[in-house]
């Protein structure tokens, strides 16, 4: 029977053995699993700044009847979030050939927002954003038509309006890539696709373009190529 119980101890103390030696490794993977994820990002809140100034809207401008120059500023904090302030001057000199209409504006506009780098690489010279603007216009326009006649009393009744008030507010959902070139010299594209939140025009009803939200009634999603610069 003493033999049986040492015979019986000596195998249950190496089976303990054995287990404790395969559970070794696991905790150790464990613990170093654990102390790698609860490492801090030491990434500078600050990392700097980015100017960038919008092709498009500029070429938009030079060969047909509207568009906008645009430029903005773009901050980098952590390589992940990006605050974004951008300003414009929208233009429009427009005649309709059917209609007989001319309209004409021009006025300044502001946009404020902020991107998200999506790559899970962040800290890479290439970055894919995703983000959103509230954008704010207040313009005055001129609109004019050639005097109405009554084909039965004869009478002429003009229409037109010069300086009308207009005011807009609008939000855009982004998307773009930031693609490094050079030094400090950075290229990118942008999509966006606005969504009118309120609006309020004096008289003369609707307008034909607003600066900086485009042609009313025309396709919400637009472009943009923009030349940057890091600071």
């Amino acid at each position: 029977m003493l033999k049986r119980h040492i015979y019986t101890s000596t195998i249950a103390n190496k089976l303990l053995v054995a287990l404790c030696m395969l559970l070794l490794p696991l905790s150790s993977f464990a613990q170093v699993k654990k102390m790698i994820v609860e490492q801090p990002d030491t990434t500078p809140l600050f990392k700097g700044v980015q100017i960038m100034a919008d092709v498009v809207g500029a070429v938009q401008l030079a060969v047909s009847d509207y568009g906008q120059y645009e430029a903005g500023v773009r901050v980098n904090l952590k390589d992940k979030y990006f605050p974004v302030v951008e300003i414009g001057y929208g233009k429009a000199d427009h005649h309709n050939d059917v209609t007989q209409i001319d309209y004409k504006t021009s006025a300044p506009y502001g946009k404020i927002g902020i991107d998200f780098n999506v790559l899970k690489n962040k800290h890479d010279i290439y970055k894919v954003y995703a983000g959103a603007r509230y954008a704010f216009t207040s313009f005055k326009f001129d609109v004019a038509h050639p005097d109405v006649t009554d084909p039965v009393w004869g009478t002429v009744t003009p229409y037109g309006g010069k300086d009308i008030k207009g005011r807009y507010h609008w939000i855009e959902a982004v998307f773009g890539v930031d693609a490094k070139i050079a030094g400090p010299i950075h290229l990118g594209w942008s999509v966006r696709y606005k969504r009118r939140m309120s609006h309020k025009i004096d008289e003369m009803g609707n307008c034909w373009y607003v600066p900086g939200y485009g042609k009313t009634g025309s396709n919400l999603i637009t472009g943009t190529f923009n030349i940057m610069f890091n600071i």
